[in-house]
């Protein structure tokens, strides 16, 4: 087992903060560092500032222990863990400058024999960019051992929990670390045995890094290939959903569904880290983040064709999350859909139901013609009732409420209410 007993992670997002709080519950002093004062505010108060299952009782009890607290200012501690964001540039290489900022607050407080992490999702070569950035900043520290210098440990261990199931997959699914050195990649191991149940699998740190690129680009690619399928179906007059169904009885064959794009911190943005690295060769993985990044377009195209044969003057918008029961909005293709309709519909009223969210975004709010407002409000004011988000609450809707409506469902939830419910052609 890992002998470091304090532990700074920054950024306190939705990977640095349940990691933080997981390593707090088991007996180390964790301190947290954040930009956004609101947030580092609701942390001391033992609040969790957006919706994770079971993390608010892990901060709570974390927090009221004395074991973990958060700060604008990064301390020194035994190791450090980076979870900041690593969004893409416009030319879809990926902007490293979040994790140059921290490294720059980090670089004052090292003395020598830390351990650095690099948890944030990033392209080939990051970790060693982090490393060499450090180096770059303190050149009284080095790498190597043989250089007789005060040496700092640089590793790479991707996050690979599901957004919903975090703090469940933080101790039980596996881990892949990465290593600068071999001796960074086994200090790295002995942290996350602190707390993790799964098998951890050690390697180079540039290989740790594709193979988080790879896994979401494997997902990735297929959820194109079912969009793709979705599309072509539609063209056919066929039932995408009963045509997936029918074809995963194939003991082989398991598409995933369709659905209005994309969305997320890592599958929406990881292929282009591999496109970016090798241009050339990536061929079937910019082809799927072109497919998916192509589908909401043809919903908005599927939505304005409905609410010209209708006769209201709103269109409801079910969903803003880019997954289920979750409020994260990050990359978001309904977020994309919303504004879009919003701006090529200026006189439509676009009435946005998310129960997952009080206030919307700003992009959406500071549009006049949209507003968030109950589902039942928006279902009932609409003329053409658009689902985005298969949240529970809405598979669980009265679907009565569809009765004469003109439904866009992207997701399948209600593909047999639309055909009782459609209105009747003219």
């Amino acid at each position: 087992m890992s002998s470091i007993e304090h532990v700074v992670v920054i950024g306190l997002g939705y990977i640095g903060l349940p990691t933080a709080a997981i390593l707090a519950s088991n007996g180390v002093n964790v301190v947290g560092v954040d930009v956004k004062q609101a947030n580092i505010d609701a942390i001391n108060r033992g609040e969790v500032p957006f919706v994770e299952p079971d993390l608010n009782i892990q901060v709570a009890g974390a927090v009221s222990k004395g074991m973990l607290k958060a700060t604008t200012e990064t301390p020194h501690a035994e190791a450090y863990i980076l979870a900041v964001p690593t969004p893409f540039n416009a030319d879809k290489s990926a902007d490293l400058s979040y994790i140059e900022a921290a490294a720059r607050g980090m670089a004052p407080t090292l003395k020598g024999g830390e351990l650095v992490i690099l948890e944030s999702t990033s392209p080939p070569g990051a970790t060693q960019h982090l490393a060499n950035y450090l180096i770059e900043l303190r050149p009284d520290l080095s790498l190597d051992e043989a250089d007789g210098k005060p040496v700092i440990h640089v590793a790479h261990c991707p996050e690979r929990v599901l957004p919903g199931r975090v703090m469940i997959e933080l101790v039980t699914n596996d881990r892949i670390v990465g290593g600068i050195t071999p001796a960074a990649a086994q200090m790295a191991s002995a942290l996350y045995q602190t707390f993790c149940q799964g098998q951890i699998h050690l390697t180079s740190a540039t290989t740790a890094e594709m193979a988080k690129l790879v896994e979401n680009s494997y997902r990735d690619v297929n959820i194109a290939f079912a969009n793709e399928l979705s599309v072509i179906s539609d063209k056919l007059n066929i039932d995408v959903w009963e045509l997936i169904e029918l074809a995963n009885f194939h003991p082989r064959v398991n598409i995933l569904q369709p659905g209005p794009g994309v969305g997320g911190h890592c599958i929406a943005v990881d292929p282009w880290f591999i496109v970016a690295a090798a241009p050339e060769e990536a061929k079937i993985i910019r082809q799927a983040r072109e497919t998916n990044d192509a589908k909401p377009q043809w919903v908005i195209d599927k939505v304005k064709s409905h609410i010209q044969g209708s006769s209201g003057d709103a269109v409801a918008i079910l969903g803003l999350a880019f997954k289920p029961n979750i409020d994260d909005l990050r990359e978001s293709p309904s977020v994309a859909i919303t504004a879009q309709l919003a701006k090529e519909l200026p006189d439509t009223k676009v009435l946005v139901s998310e129960p997952h969210i009080e206030t919307l975004p700003k992009e959406l709010a500071e549009m006049p013609n949209v507003s968030l407002v109950s589902t039942e409000d928006a279902i009932s004011h609409a003329g053409v009732v658009t689902l985005l988000v298969d949240h529970d609450v809405f598979k669980n809707l009265d679907q009565a409420l569809l009765t004469s409506k003109d439904v866009v469902d992207t997701r399948g939830i209600w593909r047999h209410a639309v055909d009782q419910f459609q209105p009747s052609p003219s």
